[in-house]
């Protein structure tokens, strides 16, 4: 375990930079439920929070987690809880109340096999269950995903900086290969400056009207006001947030397509192809939502051809084919669960291609 440092390299693995990075974040409540690969986000917390004075309760139950970390983040606190998969499967309605509610604070996801139980091995089958959302109604969550431990660092900063900047859930989605990894980090102090939420936040009625956070709205004209303005928000949020990682793009015949820890063999394979005369370029969606389908579509119009890479039966590649809208063919190299596929199968796969 690592103690809460600035300024300094240290060698730790990811889950215990993101709750590390929580905590420079100034996260004040962490509500939680153990489940591999995340329990040692927990285990660092209940010491780290505590020692600072601030909130942590290890819940009885992913569902109870989900509706603490509302009831924090409605007083304007930042807050956090971190799960995996299966577990998040049961915090969905409260992720859908939340969006509601435009509650801010972040949930780290760290991604394990399904579906179902499945197995603790790596995986990146909860592409669909961030981006879209497993709660009812029309909704969106920020959803940001870190391909090595020090940017399980840099975009735990930024979840939380973004959930209180559009007062909307973000989620940190990470796999089990990122989670147990170990690598050098840098930790720093918290970078973006801090939100006002005193003109929402519930704290009373001493020196203001009495507030009311509440999702539910029985007149349909009203709700439709309502989602119109939500979606306004999001549509702000696609304009100003929406980030990506490309390499060797502008001469690209065929461009990788990638997210998370993946990305680091498909960034590998690419320079192989180079090596070998085949114009590869790399593309990375760091903002899972927003997604950087303007991006894709302009590159839609050089490229040949795309290829998504990812460890699951394929999930990101339907978002690709939506960006490129049949400009040009996109495939699939994929792998249901466990390690990556590696550089070398990758450059095999795109040989046959």
């Amino acid at each position: 375990m690592v103690e809460c440092l600035t300024d300094k390299k240290v060698l730790t693995k990811g889950n215990y930079a993101i709750a590390n990075a929580a905590v420079l974040a100034g996260c004040q409540c962490y509500f939680g439920y153990p489940i591999t690969p995340q329990s040692e986000i927990g285990e660092f917390l209940s010491g780290k929070m505590q020692e600072l004075k601030r909130g942590y309760v290890s819940a009885e139950s992913e569902l109870a987690s989900i509706n603490m970390v509302m009831g924090a983040a409605s007083t304007g606190v930042k807050a956090m809880t971190s799960s995996s998969s299966c577990a998040v499967s049961l915090m969905q309605e409260g992720l859908s109340y939340a969006c509601a509610d435009e509650l801010p604070f972040v949930l780290v996801s760290v991604m394990r096999g399904g579906p179902g139980l499945g197995n603790i091995y790596p995986s990146q089958g909860d592409y669909i269950q961030a981006t879209r959302g497993g709660g009812n109604g029309d909704y969106k969550l920020i959803v940001l995903a870190p391909s090595t431990v020090q940017e399980c660092v840099d975009l735990t900063y930024k979840a939380f900086y973004l959930s209180q900047k559009y007062r909307n859930p973000t989620v940190l989605l990470a796999d089990g290969l990122l989670g147990q990894m170990m690598e050098p980090v840098e930790f720093y102090d918290y970078p973006y400056p801090e939100i006002d939420n005193s003109s929402w936040a519930l704290s009373g009625t001493k020196d203001h009207k009495a507030r009311i956070i509440r999702s539910y709205g029985p007149l349909a004209d009203d709700r439709c006001r309502f989602l119109e303005k939500l979606f306004q928000k999001y549509k702000t949020i696609e304009e100003n947030e929406t980030e990506w990682e490309e390499i060797n793009t502008e001469d690209a015949d065929i461009i990788l397509v990638s997210f998370g820890s993946t990305s680091r063999n498909v960034k590998t394979a690419m320079k192989k192809l180079r090596e070998k005369g085949i114009k590869a370029g790399f593309f990375r969606p760091i903002t899972l939502y927003p997604f950087p389908s303007k991006r894709l579509a302009e590159l839609s119009k050089t490229a040949k051809k795309f290829v998504t890479v990812e460890v699951n039966m394929g999930q990101m590649v339907d978002d690709v084919r939506l960006a490129v809208n049949g400009a040009c063919p996109v495939e699939l190299i994929n792998k249901g669960v466990g390690i990556p596929p590696s550089a070398e199968e990758i450059v095999s796969r795109i040989e046959v291609l």
